[in-house]
């Protein structure tokens, strides 16, 4: 067996469907946790998850002059809360409401000396339900947030080979839990038009913030609504003329007019021969399409990709 395919498991949308509307909600619970308390940054970078060795953490969260962190572990499936005290909370990854999962993680946090207060209605859903009144039962199969995650892993490394090759100004590789998605984006350094909003359960204040710079954004998407497989996406903002119309690879990319982006289906890159220059492929296909079409100054903000322990040449 091709020992690079190996590590990127399948990942069946319609197998994983219900665990993945469970976490979608449950995730937005300790990122709004994270919303609350962390100073503004740009383009809301205060507020996503990261990759790490054992499934999402919030990252160190400011708690007056405490500190504190929120991970979902996809081994041990458990919310692990931990504080710079050394003092632990758990919450059970399980089949159970938003509502159960919401009050547990409230009351965890309270037993820590934690006092939050977060906004209820979910994020980027059409149709939510507040996290408190959300009483139906949801599904979670460990097998299944286990895969997820190591489909995760595999994108966050690609991803992040991806940045280094860029020396204009970037966004950290992170895991938004509004759109679910995992995420890079790279800026031309000139402003954006007014987004038009409209974004469920975000105000347009928000969105405006978020894209007020030109924008290369590519990353990983789970699946869901018109798109029932996940995929690799990647988006021009604002869409520059002969964007959608560019050549791009590996030969399984297209551009979906529905959502108005380059897809590239995870199946393709996971049955690839060499599943990384596939995903790079896309990567830096699409990405220079937007860089192209947009009239980036490429010669300015580009550079190769980083290699462990070698400085980067400068002239």
């Amino acid at each position: 067996m091709n020992t690079q395919r190996a590590i990127w498991p399948e990942l069946s949308y319609p197998a994983w469907k219900e665990t993945g509307d469970a976490l979608h909600l449950w995730t937005q619970v300790a990122g709004k946790v994270r919303l609350a308390l962390t100073p503004w940054l740009n383009h809301s970078w205060h507020v996503p998850l990261y990759v790490d060795a054992r499934g999402l953490t919030t990252s160190p969260i400011p708690y007056g002059s405490r500190t504190f962190e929120i991970g979902f572990d996809f081994i041990d499936h458990i919310v692990d809360i931990t504080t710079g005290e050394g003092a632990r909370k758990t919450v059970p990854l399980q089949p159970q409401s938003v509502a159960a999962f919401y009050a547990a993680m409230m009351q965890a946090l309270a037993d820590l000396g934690i006092d939050v207060r977060i906004g209820e209605l979910p994020s980027e859903i059409p149709g939510a339900i507040p996290f408190s009144r959300d009483r139906a039962p949801r599904a979670y199969e460990a097998e299944q947030a286990n895969r997820f995650w190591r489909v995760l892993v595999q994108a966050d490394r690609v991803l992040k080979l991806f940045r280094t090759g860029f020396i204009g100004k970037a966004s950290p590789v992170h895991f938004f839990w509004g759109s679910f998605d995992l995420a890079v984006t790279r800026f031309s350094g000139r402003p954006a038009p007014p987004h038009p909003g409209g974004v469920p359960g975000l105000s347009d204040a928000v969105v405006r913030e978020a894209y007020s710079h030109e924008v290369s954004s590519a990353g990983f998407w789970p699946g869901g609504g018109s798109v029932d497989y996940p995929a690799f996406y990647s988006y021009a903002y604002p869409e520059p003329p002969g964007f959608r119309s560019s050549a791009v690879g590996p030969s399984d990319s297209f551009f979906s007019e529905a959502m108005s982006e380059f897809l590239l289906p995870y199946d393709a890159v996971r049955r690839a021969v060499d599943p990384d220059a596939a995903l790079l492929s896309f990567l830096h296909s699409t990405y220079e399409a937007a860089a192209n079409a947009g009239q980036w100054d490429r010669a300015a903000l580009e550079c190769g990709y980083g290699v462990p322990g070698v400085p980067r040449a400068v002239r």
